[in-house]
């Protein structure tokens, strides 16, 4: 049984060098080559304003590269460049009663993002995605917003991050 583990272990090294790309126990697959990125700031194109919705994406985007790969995050002439925008951002209700009446609302944020790397262009992604929270209908938005938008950031960062890096 040892000598099974032994040689599995060796193969999957094996492999992971021969493929020239760096694994991580984060789910990362970036290659070995490749050793910066830029994340630039992510422009706000939804009709109805967050004021700082674009901040709190970008900034929290950037804290997961740093926390979950090696990669160091330049301003310029990167391995990899990661750009959007947030293109949406809208609450509809989810739930009617009998009586017409909304019981629950959702808040929807959408984005939008081009990856490029720019010493592996087959992994260049270019995609769109969208999240959301519910709420009841009873609560006023003002008092949940701040939780909500923290909830589906976090959502469209494990969304991007897999994309992006993890190949997923």
């Amino acid at each position: 049984m040892k000598k099974i583990s032994l040689a599995f272990t060796a193969l999957a090294s094996l492999l992971m060098v021969s493929c020239k790309v760096s694994y991580s126990f984060t789910g990362t697959s970036i290659q070995a080559d490749v050793n910066t990125i830029y994340i630039e700031y992510f422009d706000y194109k939804a009709l109805t304003v967050n004021p700082t919705l674009s901040n709190q994406l970008t900034e929290e985007l950037r804290t997961r590269f740093r926390r979950m790969t090696r990669l160091e995050q330049v301003d310029a002439e990167a391995d990899l460049e990661l750009s959007g925008s947030i293109t949406g951002y809208s609450i509809s209700a989810t739930a009617i009663s009998s009586s017409e009446q909304a019981t629950q609302n959702r808040l929807t944020i959408a984005v939008e993002i081009d990856f490029v790397n720019n010493k592996h262009p087959e992994d260049n992604v270019k995609k769109s995605f969208s999240q959301y929270a519910d709420f009841p209908a009873t609560t006023p938005f003002s008092s949940v917003e701040s939780s909500l938008c923290t909830e589906i950031v976090d959502k469209l960062i494990e969304d991007i991050f897999n994309a992006t890096v993890a190949q997923w």
